[in-house]
């Protein structure tokens, strides 16, 4: 049932081989990505191309709506991974506009199992309430949404101690947050990007 994928394998593997005969060679040596990807689960987001990177240049890590909580040891040990063995310098939370999981999060419905995961994204919308609840344009409220829990997510992720420890050990470390836009393919950088214990608020930062 499956045979078309691997077709597809194959041919991707032979192009790759055409074009650089050691290449897969050379990427089962070694894994040296300067970047560490969280995104969404969603299939038209594809990291790798979205950034113009090749296999081996881009550590990924994704879920439903591109969240990272404390409570989440899945994306934890990504991240304890990629800031700790791999040494990555950056890591990126991309969200996306039209977000499905963040539109889920904005109705009153039941989901099932999902709920617990979508509670993750209404306490953002309870944290920004009052600015959505002023846009009168659904799609746009909802993307504004999206861009808020990126940005939730960034702050998430520098609260951690695997991010502070690393900026206690001076590895070069900065979290950034940026958006994708489905109908033009780009990103847009947020500008809420963080490089070091000083631009993270009192209350979170941790005594190495």
């Amino acid at each position: 049932m499956l045979q078309n994928l691997i077709d597809n394998n194959r041919q991707w593997s032979e192009q790759r081989r055409r074009h650089d005969a050691s290449f897969f060679q050379r990427l089962s040596k070694q894994q040296k990505p300067k970047y560490l990807w969280i995104g969404c689960s969603d299939s038209r987001v594809p990291a790798n191309e979205v950034v113009g990177l090749q296999p081996g240049e881009l550590f990924v890590h994704r879920n439903i709506a591109n969240i990272v909580v404390h409570s989440d040891l899945n994306a934890l040990s990504v991240l304890q991974y990629a800031v700790e063995v791999l040494k990555v310098e950056h890591v990126i939370v991309c969200g996306h506009y039209q977000c499905g999981g963040a539109q889920a999060a904005m109705q009153n419905s039941q989901f099932g199992l999902m709920d617990n995961w979508l509670r993750n994204i209404k306490d953002v919308y309870h944290r920004y309430e009052e600015t959505l609840e002023s846009i009168t344009d659904e799609q746009l409220k909802l993307n504004r949404f999206c861009e808020f829990n990126v940005m939730q997510q960034v702050e998430n992720i520098c609260h951690t101690s695997i991010v502070q420890n690393a900026w206690q050990q001076n590895h070069p470390l900065s979290v950034h947050g940026v958006i994708y836009n489905l109908e033009e393919g780009l990103l847009a950088d947020l500008g809420v990007s963080i490089a070091n214990s000083g631009q993270v608020k009192n209350i979170y930062r941790i005594a190495c």
